[in-house]
C-alpha cells in the first residue's frame, strides 16, 4: 500500500510539474488551438469578425441549397429506380432566375465588405501618427505627429527568446518568440495612424486584435490605422516572408491610458535627450568600448552570440579578419550597406557613435585585442 501509495504521488508530482510547462492562451495574442479571430478590441476588427461569419453563414446556406437540389435530384430521377430521361423546355424565368439571384447575392456580399474595407483606409483626422519601418529582423518607429512627436526607437525579439529558439528545447513560455525589447505605446481611445515602409525587403505589419495588416515596401509608403478600445498588450508579427529571420520579427503594442502614455512621453523624451551624442565627439577606447557592450547585446549577440563565435551559419566575430583587419573602412562598410544579399543586414538606423561603438567593442573584445578604435567621424564620413 505505501509503495503504490508513493507510486502515485510521484505520478502526480510529474503530471503537475509536466502541466505547469504547458503553454496557456496569451491575452491580446495567439490562444491554444485557436480556432477563430484573435478577440477583437477594435471597431474595424469586430466588423472583420461580423462580416467573416456572415459570408460564412451565407456560403453555408447556398452549399446546402445547391448540394440539397443535386443530390436530391440523382436519388430521386435514377435510372435504377425506373425514371427516364425526357427532354425540357427552359422558360425565360429560369434563365433569368440563376442569372438574377446570383447576382443579388453577390451584391449582398460586397455591400457590407465595401464597407468594411473603405472604414479600413480612411486614416484621416487621425490623433497620433507613427511611422513603421520594416527591416532584417526588427521594427523601426518613428512618432511623427501628436503627443510623443519626435521619438524614435528599435524594437527588437529580447534575445532571451532567441536563446531558447536557438536551444532547440525551449521552454514553455506563453509569449514565445513575440516579446520585444521596446514595445510601441499608444494611448486607448485614440486614433492611430500607422505609416509602413520597409529598408530592405518587403515586410507586413499585422496585428489581429486590431484588424490590421499593412505590406511595408521598400521605396513605398502605405497606411493603415487603429483604435483600440481597451488598455494591454496586443501581439503581432511579420507576415511576410521576409528573410531567414523572419520568425524573429515580433510586434508587441502596449495600449495604456492618457495618463500612462503620457507619462511615458515624457520619460521618453528624457531618454532621448540624455543619449544624444554629437558625432564630432572624440572618445577615447574605455568610454566607446564600455558603450558598444551594451550595443552588440542589444542588436548583435542573438546571432553573433555574446562569445562572439557565431552560430550555423552565422560567423564568428572572435579573430575575425574583417574585424581585426586595421582597414576601418571594410567593417565601416559592411555594417552601413550589409553583406552576402542580406544575410547581414544594414546597420544604418543606428546612430553613428552606436555604430562606432560597437565596432570598437568587436575589435577589443574576446581575443580581438587591436587597440583600434572606430570614432563616430569615421561612420559618419561614410554615410556620405
Amino acid at each position: 500500500m505505501c509503495a503504490a501509495a508513493t507510486t502515485l504521488t510521484l505520478g502526480l508530482g510529474a503530471w503537475t510539474t509536466v502541466a505547469a510547462q504547458k503553454v496557456n492562451d496569451l491575452p491580446g495574442g495567439p490562444a491554444v488551438n485557436q480556432l477563430n479571430f484573435a478577440p477583437p478590441v477594435t471597431r474595424i476588427a469586430e466588423e472583420q469578425h461580423w462580416l467573416h461569419w456572415f459570408m460564412m453563414a451565407l456560403c453555408a446556406v447556398i452549399f446546402l441549397i445547391v448540394f440539397g437540389v443535386m443530390f436530391y435530384s440523382i436519388l430521386k430521377h435514377r435510372k435504377s429506380v425506373g425514371h427516364k430521361s425526357q427532354a425540357l423546355a427552359e422558360p425565360i424565368w429560369v434563365e433569368l432566375g440563376w442569372t438574377i439571384v446570383p447576382l443579388l447575392i453577390v451584391i449582398g456580399m460586397a455591400l457590407p465588405a465595401t464597407k468594411v474595407l473603405v472604414a479600413q483606409k480612411d486614416t484621416t483626422n487621425s490623433d497620433l501618427t507613427i511611422k513603421a519601418t520594416g527591416m532584417q529582423w526588427k521594427w523601426g518607429y518613428d512618432y511623427i505627429k501628436g503627443e510623443g512627436e519626435g521619438i524614435g526607437f528599435l524594437s527588437t525579439l529580447d534575445n532571451n527568446h532567441r536563446v531558447m529558439s536557438n536551444s532547440g528545447k525551449p521552454e514553455a513560455t506563453d509569449n514565445y518568440l513575440l516579446k520585444v525589447d521596446n514595445p510601441l505605446v499608444v494611448p486607448v481611445g485614440k486614433k492611430v495612424r500607422i505609416i509602413t515602409t520597409a529598408n530592405d525587403v518587403i515586410h507586413a505589419w499585422m496585428v489581429p486584435a486590431f484588424g490590421v495588416k499593412q505590406d511595408a515596401i521598400p521605396g513605398f509608403v502605405r497606411d493603415t490605422w487603429f483604435r483600440a478600445e481597451k488598455t494591454g498588450d496586443f501581439y503581432g508579427q511579420c507576415a511576410e516572408l521576409c528573410g531567414k529571420e523572419h520568425a524573429y520579427m515580433p510586434i508587441h503594442v502596449k495600449v495604456v491610458t492618457a495618463e500612462e502614455y503620457s507619462a511615458w512621453v515624457g520619460e521618453k523624451q528624457k531618454a532621448m535627450a540624455a543619449a544624444a551624442d554629437d558625432p564630432a565627439k572624440v572618445w577615447v577606447l574605455a568610454d566607446l568600448v564600455k558603450r558598444g557592450e551594451s550595443v552588440y547585446a542589444a542588436n548583435c549577440a542573438a546571432c553573433h552570440q555574446a562569445s562572439g563565435k557565431g552560430a550555423g551559419p552565422i560567423k564568428p566575430l572572435d579573430g575575425s579578419a574583417l574585424v581585426v583587419d586595421a582597414d576601418k573602412g571594410k567593417i565601416i562598410n559592411v555594417l552601413l550597406n550589409g553583406q552576402n544579399n542580406g544575410a547581414m543586414p544594414a546597420w544604418k538606423q543606428l546612430s553613428d557613435t552606436e555604430l562606432a561603438a560597437v565596432m570598437t567593442y568587436a575589435k577589443n573584445t574576446w581575443s580581438n585585442q587591436t587597440q583600434q578604435i572606430v570614432q563616430p567621424a569615421e561612420v559618419q564620413a561614410a554615410r556620405k
